[in-house]
């Protein structure tokens, strides 16, 4: 720990501290607004509360340093490792973390609103009831992250990896997530009103009582997903793969299946009012009545 492992409070605004050894320095409450701290390890470093704006945190080592309520506003943290560190209620909008390791850090309540997080790595991330509301989040890694209750409204997240991830009660409302990985994601609840999920995987995934209005699910893989009681109103699945998925009680009311496969899907009490089923595979599905699809091609 260096000698200056105390600075509580202190005003280092716009200070050059490229390079410096701030590892488990206490810098709560500290002013370093506009600071370069491009590749400094602050590993362990207690800057809960400080004012990090437009701070230079390139390359920084953060590792399990605490910035809980920190402000970070514009900040850059381009390629920054911050595992396991805690930004709990942290001010991070239009915040620069592309590239940036925050595997396990704590980011519940966190505000990210515009920031970038794209190829971001995220795994084991706690994002719950942060506010990513138009974040870049393009290609990151969110593998196993906690997403409950997160903001993500028009976020992007295309080609973003969310295998088994938790996004329950996650609000995606017009999101932008073509081709983004969701197998085995626990969704329920989730709101994806007109969300581009084009070509995205979601084999597996629990969509119980997601809100899918107006989604765009073209060409989407929902093998073995869980749609019981969500909301697929207007939504588009054309070409979509949705063989054995449970889709009880969903609402596909002038959804567009057509060409999708719904090769033993369970269709049982589910709404297919001005539902387009044109060219689609219903073999073995069970239909609406819970009677199998007959006929040839099987049909409801």
């Amino acid at each position: 720990m260096p000698e200056t492992s105390d600075l509580t409070g202190a005003n280092l605004s716009g200070k050059d501290l490229s390079g410096a050894n701030l590892s488990g320095a206490n810098l709560f409450n500290a002013n370093l607004s506009g600071a370069n701290l491009f590749n400094a390890n602050l590993s362990g470093a207690n800057l809960r509360d400080a004012n990090l704006t437009l701070a230079n945190m390139n390359a920084a080592d953060l590792t399990s340093a605490n910035l809980y309520g920190a402000d970070l506003t514009n900040a850059n943290l381009y390629g920054a490792i911050a595992d396991h560190a805690n930004f709990t209620n942290a001010k991070m909008i239009i915040a620069n973390l592309q590239d940036a390791d925050l595997g396990r850090a704590n980011l519940t309540s966190a505000n990210l609103t515009g920031a970038n997080l794209s190829k971001a790595g995220l795994t084991y991330a706690n994002l719950s009831k942060a506010c990513l509301t138009g974040a870049d989040l393009f290609a990151a890694s969110l593998k196993r992250a906690c997403l409950n209750g997160t903001d993500l409204t028009k976020a992007i997240l295309a080609a973003a990896n969310l295998t088994a991830a938790d996004l329950t009660e996650a609000d995606l409302t017009g999101a932008n997530l073509l081709d983004c990985t969701l197998t085995r994601a626990d969704l329920t609840g989730a709101k994806l009103v007109d969300a581009d999920l084009t070509g995205a995987d979601l084999s597996g995934a629990d969509l119980t009582g997601a809100d899918l209005t107006g989604a765009c699910l073209y060409g989407a893989n929902m093998t073995t997903a869980d749609l019981t009681g969500s909301d697929l109103t207007g939504s588009d699945l054309t070409g979509s793969d949705l063989t054995g998925a449970i889709m009880t009680g969903t609402n596909l009311t002038d959804a567009n299946l057509t060409d999708a496969n719904l090769t033993r899907a369970s269709l049982r009490l589910a709404d297919l009012t001005g539902a387009n089923l044109s060219g689609a595979d219903l073999t073995d599905a069970k239909c609406p009545s819970g009677a199998p699809a007959t006929g040839n091609p099987p049909h409801c």
